[in-house]
């Protein structure tokens, strides 16, 4: 009974380390000092930043197949690329809003997905329940289109 318990614990433990995927994780830049009384790191401490090689590799290989768009940024005033970047993050913020805004309309279309959302959040605070149920429904959507894809690609052959 004992070498049977071990075992199954050891292909358990074995299939878990199989599944495990790697995880890339971007952060915020590290301050090595303690903000002080008004608020701000004392100017001579410069932010240290995490480098990403698999990043950086595609870094690399996006500006050798594109020199005039490096030539062109490193030509950019910092105001200027300031400016671009903070663009960019408003950007991709209105999209993920008018993502938002499809998947509720889709949702508020239905009146039995609509109670049938509200019900999984019924326990949240009211200002968190819209964004939990947007999260819910795109994880969902996801997961549908992943599965058809898999049927899809088991109809022609195609193995994954």
């Amino acid at each position: 009974m004992e070498g049977r318990l071990g075992s199954s614990s050891e292909s358990g433990k074995s299939r878990k380390s199989k599944t495990k995927q790697k995880r890339i994780v971007m952060s915020k830049p590290k301050s090595s000092a303690p903000p002080s009384a008004g608020g701000s790191a004392a100017p001579a401490d410069q932010p240290t930043f995490r480098s990403n090689p698999e990043v950086d590799a595609k870094i690399d290989a996006y500006i050798k197949d594109h020199p005039k768009y490096w030539a062109y940024i490193q030509a950019m005033p910092r105001d200027r690329m300031e400016r671009t970047v903070v663009l960019n993050e408003v950007r991709e913020i209105d999209r993920q809003q008018r993502m938002r805004e499809g998947v509720m309309k889709q949702i508020n279309r239905n009146p039995e997905m609509k109670q049938a959302y509200e019900l999984l959040v019924k326990d949240l605070p009211e200002d968190q329940r819209e964004g939990v149920i947007a999260q819910i429904a795109r994880q969902a959507r996801r997961a549908v289109a992943r599965s058809q894809g898999q049927s899809q690609n088991r109809a022609e052959g195609v193995s994954v």
